[in-house]
Order: structure tokens, then sequence, then C-alpha cells
């Protein structure tokens, strides 16, 4: 399968609520861009996610469940096909606090693939990629050659 069709079936099945996590469900994890091996992907502002009530700015997890999610994803874009992944490591610089009623957009780049190892590097930013609120560097360990889950064509309604 090419790199495009493959793209243009992830896209599908990832926007269907019964394929992604129910963690990424509740945060509203939206894919806003798919490339080989790059993914982008947005968490609404929604004063529930706030780690501190009184300034509503958006709790860490929030931001490294973005990153994370994003990592995955750019990993399965530069395999070309759904397969096992897991975090290996994952180590995430805060450079500054989410601002509070502001989107977060996590971007992150597949920049090598191994045999049984995969790394990536992402960054969190609120609209402007050159001021981040939080810089990435992971790895992804290839758990299983066969697709975790539903194959894209038979993905969840």
């Amino acid at each position: 399968m090419n790199d495009s069709i493959f793209l243009d079936q992830l896209r599908v099945f990832l926007a269907r609520p019964g394929n992604r996590s129910p963690h990424n469900n509740f945060l509203g994890l939206e894919i806003v861009h798919l490339e080989h091996a790059r993914a982008v992907l947005r968490v609404p502002y929604d004063a529930r996610l706030a780690g501190n009530a009184t300034t509503g700015v958006l709790h860490g997890g929030v931001i490294t469940t973005a990153i994370d999610s994003a990592c995955g994803v750019s990993v399965i874009t530069a395999l070309g096909k759904r397969m096992g992944i897991a975090t290996l490591d994952l180590r995430i610089d805060y450079l500054k606090p989410a601002q509070p009623g502001q989107a977060v957009t996590a971007a992150a780049h597949c920049y090598k693939v191994t045999r049984n190892i995969c790394f990536v590097r992402a960054i969190a930013y609120h609209a402007d990629r050159d001021d981040p609120i939080a810089n990435c560097a992971a790895s992804f360990m290839i758990t299983s050659l066969e697709p975790a889950g539903p194959a894209l064509d038979e993905a969840a309604p």
C-alpha cells in the first residue's frame, strides 16, 4: 500500500471516537495534520482540564498526553502500517505554562526508525511553533509486527 493511501485510511480510522483511547476522547484530542513520519494533534482548551482551577492553566498531564499521542502517531506514519508500539522513553522539558483559554498543539517528527526502536522529537505550543510550551525527545519500541486492534478498514463507527 502506498504512503498516501495509508495516511488517508489512518485519518479516517483515527477520526472515529471508537478507535481512539477513552482518555484521548475525554481530552478532545484532534488530528490536525498527518504526513509520513509526522503528526500534529491538538487539545482544545477546556477549563475541566486545568491543573489549577484558580489560574485555569492546563494540567501538565494533558500536555504530556498530547505529546505522547502525537509521537506515537508519527511513529505509525513512519512505519507505514499499523503495528504494535509502546512508549519506551519520553523526556519532556516544560518551558513555560500553557495559557488559559488556548488550545495546545503537539507536533511530532519520527526522525529515525530501526528494526526495534523509533526515535521522535516533538514540541507543544499554542499558536507559534517558535514559542513552545514544552520540548520532547522520545523513543518507541516496536512490540509487534502485527496491527494492534482492528484493521483500518474494520474500524468502529
